[in-house]
């Protein structure tokens, strides 16, 4: 078979390292909690081999790319239905699956923030992710607050997800080879259902807050509180990167509370 060309527009930099592509399959942690598996961007299948010898899960493949899809047809003749030519940010996960499920993928750089908010807005289905980012983006996916990478992300994600930073990888080991370094991180889903809060609140209070995220939140915030009633409250002299989620859903709440 012709091998698939790596394009630039969607974002293509085909893992060639299977060392390393074993160890990212290897980094799921299945268990009793999902028995279904979805690869995003297969490209030419060097984490479909891994995943595909494995018999705890069922795994599907998608791809946006109709030239690693035919690819993959005629490699994986097996997988009949399970292999789609589609956009994963447009998918509807309840179509495809019944229950829990596991994400994997070496993840277009170009929409890493729309694939992880893709699986924020699915967070009830999408229980374990495993991925490979830039590395700047998987570090402010894992950092803590009081870090200068925490941020709207790391806010979004850890309200929900338990995110580990697993290891880094060298631009050497793709093709063509990205221009950053790449990290491979973990997103396992806690026990958070509701936040507690008004949700949506919360949502604008995180990203005012980090939009100005040199000034305390009591100027980020302004236009969300009522400033006469919350004079002394002491999370608003923080700046934004200070506050960690409980933080975050204690201040969205007495924002509330006072309006």
């Amino acid at each position: 078979m012709s091998l698939v060309r790596a394009k630039k527009h969607l974002g293509q930099h085909f893992l060639t390292d299977k060392n390393i592509a074993a160890k990212i399959v290897e980094s799921l942690r299945p268990a009793d909690k999902y028995t279904q598996v979805l690869e995003v961007g297969p490209g030419m299948g060097v984490l479909s081999d891994f995943l595909l010898q494995k018999t705890e899960y069922e795994t599907y493949l998608i791809d946006i790319d109709t030239e690693s899809y035919q690819f993959l047809q005629k490699k994986y003749p097996q997988l009949g239905s399970k292999l789609l030519n589609a956009d994963f940010l447009d998918m509807d996960f309840a179509a495809y699956f019944t229950g829990p499920l596991g994400i994997i993928g070496n993840f277009p750089y170009n929409i890493s923030s729309q694939i992880l908010f893709k699986v924020l807005d699915n967070r009830a289905q999408v229980v374990e992710v495993v991925g490979m980012f830039q590395k700047e983006v998987a570090e402010r996916c894992a950092s803590k607050a009081g870090s200068k990478e925490y941020g709207i992300l790391s806010v979004f994600l850890q309200a929900y997800y338990k995110v580990e930073y697993l290891f880094t990888v060298k631009a050497g080991v793709f093709n063509p080879p990205p221009k950053v370094l790449s990290a491979v991180i973990r997103l396992s889903r806690n026990e958070t259902a509701e936040l507690g809060c008004d949700e949506k609140l919360f949502w604008q209070v995180v990203k005012a807050g980090f939009n100005q995220r040199r000034k305390t939140l009591r100027n980020a915030v302004s236009s969300l509180i009522n400033k006469e009633k919350m004079t002394e409250e002491p999370l608003l002299d923080l700046r934004a990167e200070r506050l960690t989620v409980a933080d975050f859903v204690k201040l969205t709440n007495l924002i509330t509370t006072n309006r």
